[in-house]
C-alpha cells in the first residue's frame, strides 16, 4: 500500500506551528479592558467612546509643498498631522552641504531653520491640532522649532501636543540615521524627556519603535521583545538621573509596524501592552496606571507593499488597518498604494485615509471593546509571542542591556536571519506574493506619481542664503557657543537649542555644533 505523502507544516509568519483547527484548553484569565494588565485593551471603553487618531504620515519638498499637503489632508478628515522629513534633515546637514546633495526634499520635508517650520505650519494652529514628527538624532533640534512656532502663535509650550520619534537605540539596530555614539545620544533624548515633563507635559518626548526592526525582517516576537528592551534602557536612563518613574513614564509612547499576518499581528499587540505592564509594575514599581499603560502608533508594512498590480496593495493595507484596530491601537497611519514607487500623490493617500475612516464608522468592529475575545487561536498565539518574548528580555538582560547587545551585534544578528528565511521563502514561492510570484501580469501603463526634482534644492540653497545674511549672525555665534559650552558640561541642552533656533541657528549648525564636542558614530563590521 502506497504511503500517503505528509503534508508540509503550516507556519505563520514568524514561524509559529498552526493547527487545523483549536480548541479551549485552560480557562482563560478574566482581563477586562482598561485594567491592568491592559491585553484588551488600555482604555475602558475603547473605540466605543472615542476612536484611534487617523495620522497620515506627510512631507516632501519644501515646506510649502508639505504645508498645502497638511491642509489637504485635514480638510479630508485627517484628525492628526505626522511629519515627515528629509535624509539631510534627519542626519543634520543643511541643503548646501556636499552630505545633503541629491537628497533635499526627496524622501521628506526639507526643515533647516525655524523659517522652515514657520511654513510648514501656516495656518494650522498648534494648540489645536496633534503633530507626530518622524525624527531621531536631530529630534530635539525640530521639537525646539516645533516650540517656537508655537510661540510664535500664542500657545505656550504646555498647550502643544504630540510625538517625536527620538529612539536613537532602534537607528543602530535597523535604520541607520544616527549621528553621535550611543552615550551622547542617549544623554540628548534624557534631556528631552526631563526637559518635556517639565515645561512640555503634553507632549511625548519619544516613540519607541519596532517599526523599523519589523521592516528590516524581524519576527512579531523580536519586534516586540526588542522594543521593549531598549524601552527599558530609556528608562534606566531617566532613572540614572534623578527622575522619578511616574514623573516621566505617563508620557513614554511606542510604535509598532502592522503586516499582513493578521491574527498574529493582533497577538503581538495584546503581549506587548501584557509584558509592557508587568515590567512597568513589577521592575520599576510604577504607580500612576498611565505609567504602566503601553500606548502606541501602528503604521501598515510599507515592506510588505509591491512595485507590481500596485493597486493590490490597497487590499494588503485594509487588511492590516483592520489588525491594528482589532490589536487596540491609539492612532494609525495608512499606506499608500503607490509607496513601493514613490511618495505617495494626494490621491492615493486620499483612499489611504479613506481606508481607516471606513473601518472606524462602518465595518462595526469598534461596537464591542475586544471583538476578537476568545478566539483559542489568538489566545495560542499570544502564549507562544509572550513566552518568545521573555525569553528574549532575558537574554538581553544577561548580556548587560539593549546597549550592550546593540554593541555585540545580538539585535541585528536575529533580524538579519529571519530576514534571509523570508526573502529564501519568497524566492522559491513557498511564500506567495500576489502579483510578484503568482497571479503575475505583464505592467500596465505608468501612472501618475509624485516626482520631486532638484528644483527644491536649488530653492532651498538660495532661502538659506537669504537667511544668513538677513539674520543676526553674531548672536547665532553666542547661542551656539553657549550652547557647546553646556554639551561639554553636565547641563539640560534643551534650552541652548532653544535658544540656538530661536536665533536662526541652523539645522546643520546646531548639528555640527555637538559633532565637535560628541564626534561621530562608526559602527563596527558585525558578521
Amino acid at each position: 500500500m502506497e504511503k500517503k505523502e505528509k503534508k508540509p507544516e503550516i507556519l505563520t509568519d514568524s514561524n509559529f506551528p498552526v493547527k487545523r483547527v483549536y480548541h479551549q484548553t485552560k480557562k482563560l484569565a478574566k482581563e477586562e479592558p482598561g485594567k491592568y494588565p491592559y491585553t484588551r485593551g488600555i482604555h475602558s471603553e475603547m473605540y466605543r467612546e472615542r476612536l484611534w487618531t487617523m495620522r497620515q504620515y506627510s512631507g516632501f519638498g519644501d515646506a510649502k509643498q508639505t504645508n498645502e499637503r497638511f491642509k489637504f489632508m485635514l480638510e479630508k478628515g485627517q484628525t492628526g498631522l505626522s511629519m515627515a522629513f528629509d535624509l539631510p534633515t534627519q542626519i543634520g546637514h543643511d541643503p548646501d552641504s556636499q552630505q545633503a546633495e541629491g537628497e533635499v526634499g526627496k524622501v521628506g520635508v526639507s526643515i533647516a531653520s525655524l523659517k522652515d517650520m514657520m511654513t510648514a505650519f501656516d495656518g494650522i494652529p498648534l494648540g489645536k491640532v496633534s503633530t507626530s514628527m518622524t525624527i531621531n538624532s536631530t529630534a530635539s533640534t525640530l521639537l525646539a522649532y516645533y516650540i517656537a512656532v508655537g510661540e510664535s502663535q500664542g500657545f505656550k509650550s504646555v498647550d502643544l501636543r504630540g510625538t517625536t520619534q527620538n529612539d536613537i537605540l532602534k537607528e543602530y539596530i535597523a535604520r541607520n540615521t544616527y549621528i553621535y555614539p550611543p552615550i551622547p545620544s542617549m544623554r540628548l533624548i534624557g534631556d528631552m524627556i526631563a526637559y518635556c515633563a517639565k515645561h512640555v507635559p503634553q507632549w511625548y518626548p519619544i516613540s519607541i519603535s519596532g517599526y523599523h526592526m519589523r521592516e528590516a525582517g524581524s519576527t512579531a516576537t523580536q519586534e516586540v521583545a526588542f522594543t521593549i528592551a531598549n524601552a527599558i534602557a530609556y528608562i534606566q536612563t531617566c532613572l540614572d538621573r534623578g527622575l522619578k518613574i511616574d514623573d516621566f513614564a505617563p508620557r513614554l509612547s511606542f510604535f509598532f509596524c502592522c503586516t499582513i499576518e493578521f491574527f498574529e499581528e493582533i497577538a503581538k499587540f495584546r503581549v506587548a501592552r501584557k509584558v509592557y505592564a508587568k515590567i512597568l509594575k513589577e521592575k520599576f514599581h510604577a504607580k500612576d496606571p498611565k505609567s504602566i499603560q503601553l500606548k502606541f502608533h501602528t503604521q501598515t508594512s510599507g515592506e510588505s507593499l509591491t512595485a507590481q498590480q500596485p493597486d493590490n496593495n490597497i487590499i494588503r493595507v485594509s487588511i492590516q488597518t483592520m489588525a491594528a484596530v482589532l490589536g487596540g491601537t491609539q492612532s494609525l497611519h495608512t499606506n499608500s498604494r503607490d509607496e513601493a514607487l514613490a511618495l505617495p500623490t494626494a490621491e492615493s493617500a486620499k483612499i489611504a485615509l479613506r481606508t481607516q475612516q471606513i473601518v472606524a464608522y462602518e465595518s462595526g468592529v469598534t461596537k464591542t471593546v475586544d471583538p476578537l475575545a476568545g478566539s483559542h487561536y489568538l489566545e495560542y498565539l499570544c502564549d507562544e509571542i509572550e513566552a518568545g518574548v521573555w525569553k528574549y528580555l532575558k537574554q538581553v538582560e544577561k548580556m548587560g542591556g539593549a546597549l550592550k547587545a546593540i554593541e555585540k551585534g545580538f539585535f541585528q544578528s536575529e533580524i538579519r536571519q529571519n530576514a534571509y528565511r523570508l526573502k529564501k521563502e519568497v524566492d522559491s514561492s513557498q511564500r506567495v506574493l500576489v502579483g510578484v510570484n503568482k497571479f503575475s501580469e505583464e505592467a500596465k501603463s505608468k501612472q501618475d506619481l509624485l516626482r520631486i526634482d532638484d528644483t527644491v534644492e536649488i530653492k532651498q540653497k538660495q532661502a538659506l542664503k537669504k537667511l544668513r545674511s538677513e539674520r543676526d549672525n553674531k548672536k547665532v555665534e553666542q547661542s551656539l557657543s553657549k550652547m557647546k559650552s553646556a554639551a561639554e558640561k553636565d547641563e539640560n541642552l534643551m534650552p541652548f537649542i532653544l535658544d540656538s533656533v530661536k536665533s536662526y541657528a541652523t539645522t546643520g549648525e546646531i548639528s555640527n555644533t555637538f559633532r565637535e564636542v560628541f564626534g561621530v558614530y562608526r559602527p563596527k563590521e558585525v558578521f
